[in-house]
């Protein structure tokens, strides 16, 4: 059993930044894909940003990319998202999840296994 515990949203003005965490249990933190999904009311839940299991490979939404930058401390057990440059659109319910089968990142939903609770990000203009 994996659980995953999001911190650091919050408001913030537009151009501002905030750095997400994802603390995780468990004694093999290092054998889990991590990524970084959020969703907007009304939308469904989409990829922004996910990391191989020893953080050499990164991958970005298309939407994030330059902006954000996702980042992992295997010894701390914890997954990280720095978000520069925020806007509007950026305004989401944030989650953390673990997909302890695949060994590449992959940007579906459905293939994670454990989640987070979520935590608000809302950026004003």
């Amino acid at each position: 059993q994996v659980q995953l515990v999001e911190s650091g949203g919050g408001l913030v003005q537009a151009g501002g930044s905030l750095r997400l965490s994802c603390a995780a249990s468990g004694r093999t933190f290092s054998r889990y894909t991590m990524g970084w999904f959020r969703q907007a009311p009304g939308k469904e839940r989409e990829f922004v940003a996910g990391i191989s299991m020893s953080g050499g490979s990164t991958y970005y939404a298309d939407s994030v990319k330059g902006r954000f930058t996702i980042s992992r401390d295997n010894a701390k057990k914890t997954v990280y998202l720095q978000m520069n440059s925020l806007k509007p659109e950026d305004t989401a319910v944030y989650y953390c999840a673990a997909d302890v089968r695949e060994i590449v990142v992959v940007t579906t939903a459905s293939r994670y296994d454990y989640w987070g609770q979520g935590t608000q990000v809302a950026v004003s203009s």
